[in-house]
């Protein structure tokens, strides 16, 4: 899958001192909106969608659509607004741009392609306090709109075992600590927020729930071995959690079980989107599947070009795919 493709890193320590290093501009193409897409955002009044190369598409109407000027050629992967003007992006080489226009311009706010670690997920709880997630437990929080971004280390997903030793390695040997953490923790792949409770997915069966708006974790017990790509909430309050394979779960509303929804086909699911009382689960080979309360259908794309993400838009999907945008009619 494109979007969670990783490279091997190194370990390194994004202070807000080294977080820009040179970047080159995205180059302006003819047809922006035609290239791969990787995830979508609707500011209020405007559609923004983000993929290779830096590309950075908005529109108004969903038919006319204007390259922005990206300061980065990095693959982005997630973007997120607070508002309709305040934006942000995430992608490879740990990149976070920003907006204050509503995606019509960009701003770097951290580039580090030399520890070779891509971001995969990026969200807000308001204008000022936001996180970026992605590989080998890579996360980072700011408490600023972005202007400073430091890293963090959950060690509730450390076996406990190495949790005292881990302590003892960071007071003693810092350096040591960035080298031993690097590769310990599962990728991250995605994040939601939802008032102070958050919601974390990952590879190998990662999911946990911060009560606390992330200052503590809990890992939930594992429920799937594979990898989760997505997560959202339902109108009844349930979680539904998504993956590789076709694998998705519904909890029950106190999230003490989940249960796996039988989806008649197995393409790898790597967003969900809910929509009042109904979920739009996006997934490759243009597989949308459509849950409503426990009513379960698919369709396909003709084309059947991988479906990264997409959003409600005056009635009808908007999808960032591996062919650039396309737009279906919604289920009702």
């Amino acid at each position: 899958m494109i979007k969670k493709l990783v490279a091997t890193t190194i370990a390194a320590l994004a202070m807000q001192s080294d977080a820009v290093v040179a970047a080159s501009d995205a180059l302006m193409v003819a047809h922006p909106q035609r290239t791969l897409l990787t995830d979508i955002s609707f500011t209020g009044s405007r559609l923004v969608a983000v993929g290779k190369h830096g590309t950075i598409v908005t529109s108004r109407d969903g038919s006319q659509w204007q390259q922005a000027q990206v300061p980065v050629q990095s693959l982005l992967t997630a973007v997120t607004f607070a508002s309709e003007n305040r934006g942000w992006a995430c992608g490879h080489d740990a990149t976070i741009l920003s907006t204050e226009d509503g995606g019509q311009s960009w701003q770097i706010q951290q580039h580090l392609p030399d520890i070779e670690k891509p971001c995969l997920d990026i969200t807000f709880a308001n204008e000022q306090i936001g996180y970026a997630v992605g590989a080998y437990g890579m996360m980072y929080e700011t408490t600023d709109g972005g202007k400073n971004w430091q890293k963090r280390f959950i060690d509730a997903f450390v076996h406990p075992d190495d949790i005292d030793y881990l302590a003892e390695l960071k007071e003693d040997d810092p350096v040591a600590y960035e080298d031993e953490t690097a590769f310990i923790l599962p990728h991250f792949n995605s994040l939601m927020i939802d008032g102070s409770d958050y919601y974390l997915t990952g590879e190998m069966g990662l999911f946990a729930i911060s009560k606390d708006a992330g200052e503590s974790w809990q890992k939930i017990p594992s429920f799937y071995a594979g990898s989760l790509f997505s997560v959202n909430k339902t109108s009844d309050g349930r979680i539904l959690a998504a993956g590789l394979r076709g694998n998705a779960f519904i909890s029950n509303p106190e999230l003490t079980s989940f249960n796996r929804l039988a989806l008649n086909k197995t393409a790898t699911i790597n967003q969900v989107l809910s929509v009042g009382k109904r979920q739009y689960l996006f997934a490759n080979s243009g597989v949308i599947f459509n849950r409503m309360q426990d009513e379960l259908s698919s369709e396909q794309l003709k084309n059947g070009k991988s479906i990264m993400a997409g959003v409600l838009f005056n009635g009808k999907l908007v999808l960032a795919t591996e062919q650039g945008i396309q737009i279906v009619e919604a289920k009702h």
